[in-house]
């Protein structure tokens, strides 16, 4: 089994609470990603994407995505060629693309750094990843 170690930003808001972030790599291009342990999927806006997929092939999600601050909303499936965390290389990422304009507009709003894709529980459970908030670092298992 293979470790890598990433170290995690904590972005705060409004010195009222934090969200996470972390550095990562969307088709060899650096991308910023908010950690959310709650999303049950790692999703990616639907415009923003773009900067990092030639010409996405977006194919119409069945299902609805729900969280993020509404109940639900429709979404797109794309594939992603490759992710990288540290040494960690995913290919052929089945990715959610979804409407984050709200997201984007109150990180704006607020003076905090543009969000790539937000990386959830699917990423996080199958890499087995360990956030250790002392240290300031996320590890995933591979």
């Amino acid at each position: 089994m293979r470790i890598t170690e990433i170290p995690i930003q904590l972005v705060s808001i409004e010195d009222d609470g934090f969200h996470l972030m972390l550095k990562g790599l969307i088709n060899s291009m650096p991308a910023n990603f908010l950690i959310d342990t709650g999303a049950s999927r790692t999703v990616f806006d639907n415009t923003v994407i773009r900067q990092f997929v030639t010409n996405p092939q977006f194919e119409a999600n069945e299902k609805l995505s729900t969280g993020l601050g509404t109940n639900e909303m429709p979404s797109e499936v794309l594939e992603i060629e490759k992710l990288q965390f540290g040494d960690l290389i995913i290919i052929g990422y089945q990715a959610v693309a979804i409407d984050l304009k709200h997201v984007h507009l109150s990180y704006q709003h607020l003076g905090l750094p543009q969000i790539d894709g937000v990386l959830g529980g699917d990423l996080l459970k199958h890499y087995k990843a360990v956030i250790n908030y002392k240290t300031r670092k996320i590890k995933f298992y591979y």
